[in-house]
C-alpha cells in the first residue's frame, strides 16, 4: 500500500522540514509566552520567600507594601514585638526607581527596586554569591547579579553614591526588577525625605504662617520645621511567628489591636498574583489563543496545499478500491508528523533562548507535555480541511489525465 504520507516527506523533504522548521519557532514564541508568565508568578514567590516573614504588617486597608503604597511610623515594630506570637520584627522599605552606575561610562542606568533593611533581621538577603552582607549603618549596597554591577562598583541612589559589597541571586520584585539592598535609614531618606531645595520652601511656607507664630504656642514652629528635616516612616513590617504560634491568629491579633492590616504568606501570595499580574496574565492567555489559531491556519494551509498537489494519486488509491478510512489516516498521520517536527524545533528554540530574556522565563515540563497534547490536536484539527477534499476526489480523475 502506498503511504501518501510517506511519499510527501520522501519526495518532498525539503519543504516539509522548513515548514515543520517555521511552525516549531511559531511553537516556541508560544512555550515562551507560557513561560513568561510561570517566570512572573515565580518572581512573585521569590520575592516573599527572600523576605523571610511570615505575616505582612501594613498601613490599614492597603494592599500594601508590594501592590500598593503603604506607610507606617517606624517604631510600630516594638509594640507588634510584645504581641503573643511574635518572635521577630523588623522595618522594611521597598522603592523601585532608577539606580545610576557612577564608574561605567556609557552604560544605561539600571531599574531596580531599593529595599531597606536592618541587618540581621528579615528583609535581610538570605545568601550570597560573592563578597559580604552589609556592615556599616551608611553607604554600603547588596545588588542582584541581574543589575550588572560587580563587587567594589560605585552606584548612585538619590543623592549618595553606594558601594557594592556583595551580590546576590534571583533577589526580585514580583515585576522581574533585580533588588538593590541598602541599610533602613538611607533607604528612608531616599524614600521619604525631601530634598534640600524642597525643604527650604517647606520651612518659608511654615514660617510665613501666621498661625504658627502666636505667642500662646511656643516651640510649636520650631518642631515642625525640625519634622520637615527628618523621617520616621517605613513600608511594612516583617514579622516571623514563633515556633508554635499559626500566622493567621497572629495576623488577627495584630489587626484587631493595632489597627493595621496584616497578611499571612498565602494571603499576600494571592495579592501578588491575583492582583499585580492578573492584567500580565489575560494579556498573555489572548497571544497564547491567537497563536494557536494562527498555527491550525498555518497547518491546515500546508496539509490541505500538499494533498491537492496529490490529486492523482488519491483518486488512484480510491481507483484500486482503498477506503475513505485509510486515506484519512494517511493525511491525519502527515498533519502530526508536521506538529510533531514542528514541536521538537520549538522546544528546543524555547529552551536555546529563554536565557536571553530580560525576564524570567520558566518553562516547566508539565507546560511541555500540554502544549504538545495541544499542539496534535490543533494539528488533526486543521487536516479536517485537506481530508474533506481527499474524500471528494473522484476516481475517474485517474483516468480521465
Amino acid at each position: 500500500m502506498i503511504s501518501l504520507a510517506g511519499r510527501d516527506i520522501l519526495h518532498s523533504w525539503g519543504r516539509f522540514v522548513l515548514t515543520g522548521v517555521g511552525l516549531g519557532l511559531l511553537i516556541g514564541v508560544t512555550l515562551s509566552m507560557a513561560g513568561i508568565y510561570r517566570g512572573m508568578v515565580d518572581d512573585a514567590k521569590a520575592l516573599l520567600s527572600n523576605s523571610g516573614a511570615d505575616l505582612w504588617v501594613v498601613q490599614k486597608d492597603t494592599l500594601g507594601p508590594y501592590a500598593e503604597s503603604s506607610s507606617l511610623h517606624d517604631d510600630l515594630y516594638r509594640s507588634i514585638l510584645g504581641m503573643p506570637g511574635v518572635a521577630r520584627a523588623a522595618n522594611v522599605t521597598y522603592l523601585t526607581m532608577q539606580v545610576r552606575m557612577q564608574e561605567k561610562t556609557g552604560a544605561s542606568d539600571v531599574r531596580a527596586m531599593v529595599v531597606g533593611f536592618e541587618p540581621g533581621q528579615p528583609g535581610e538577603p538570605g545568601y550570597l554569591v560573592a563578597g559580604r552582607q552589609i556592615t556599616r549603618s551608611h553607604y554600603e549596597a547588596v545588588a542582584d547579579v541581574k543589575t550588572g554591577f560587580v563587587l567594589g562598583e560605585r552606584i548612585r541612589i538619590r543623592r549618595h553614591d553606594y558601594t557594592v559589597v556583595g551580590l546576590t541571586r534571583r533577589m526580585v520584585s514580583s515585576g522581574g526588577d533585580p533588588m538593590v539592598f541598602i541599610p533602613l535609614k538611607d533607604a528612608q531618606e531616599a524614600q521619604f525625605l525631601k530634598d534640600n531645595d524642597a525643604v527650604l520652601n517647606e520651612r518659608a511656607r511654615t514660617a510665613a504662617n501666621p498661625a504658627l507664630n502666636r505667642p500662646g504656642v511656643p516651640g510649636l514652629l520650631e518642631a515642625i520645621q525640625a519634622s520637615q528635616s527628618s523621617n520616621h516612616n517605613v513600608n511594612a513590617v516583617l514579622v516571623q511567628v514563633s515556633g508554635g504560634a499559626a500566622p493567621e491568629a497572629v495576623a488577627a491579633e495584630l489587626r484587631r489591636w493595632k489597627h493595621v492590616q496584616a497578611y499571612t504568606r498565602e494571603q499576600m501570595e494571592e495579592i501578588l498574583v491575583a492582583k499585580l499580574i492578573a492584567t500580565s496574565a489575560r494579556q498573555i492567555a489572548m497571544f497564547l489563543v491567537i497563536l494557536a489559531i494562527v498555527s491550525a491556519a498555518i497547518v491546515a494551509f500546508i496539509i490541505y496545499t500538499m494533498t491537492l498537489g496529490k490529486i492523482r494519486e488519491i483518486a488512484v488509491l480510491k481507483l484500486i478500491g482503498t477506503r475513505d478510512r485509510t486515506i484519512a489516516g494517511m493525511i491525519l498521520q502527515q498533519a502530526l508528523g508536521l506538529g510533531l517536527i514542528g514541536f521538537v524545533v520549538g522546544k528546543t528554540v524555547a529552551t536555546l533562548w529563554a536565557p536571553v530574556f530580560p525576564k524570567f522565563v520558566l518553562l516547566e515540563p508539565g507546560d511541555a507535555a500540554r502544549g504538545f497534547a495541544v499542539v496534535m490536536v490543533i494539528c488533526a484539527l486543521a487536516s479536517t480541511l485537506a481530508i474533506r477534499a481527499a474524500l471528494r476526489v473522484d476516481p475517474a480523475t485517474a483516468i480521465g489525465g
